[in-house]
């Protein structure tokens, strides 16, 4: 695939970059290498690979998912500037 100057001066606006005239030609022959390498990864048979995000195969400990309620509301509530009934107390911000 050959990409002429119009292509270049079109992908470059899409892209955002200003390309002065003189550089149209060199930057086409570099889009043209990286198109013609990417055709080549289409030709490699990945008929029987499975997809994989990581190259290590590793596993997540899991910790046993149990909930409770902390049981630390007295130490919670202590660092708390303002306290009433077991809750925190704010300012009123709706009148």
């Amino acid at each position: 695939m050959s990409l002429d100057k119009a292509t270049v001066a079109r992908i470059a606006t899409l892209a955002r970059i200003k390309l002065p005239e003189a550089d149209l030609e060199a930057i086409g022959g570099e889009l043209d290498q990286i198109l013609h390498w990417v055709e080549q990864l289409a030709e490699v048979d990945t008929a029987g690979v499975e997809p994989m995000t990581c190259v290590a195969h590793l596993t997540q400990p899991l910790r046993e998912d149990v909930v409770t309620d902390g049981a630390r509301a007295d130490e919670i509530l202590r660092n708390a500037p303002g306290r009433a009934h077991g809750f925190f107390t704010v300012p009123k911000v709706v009148e």
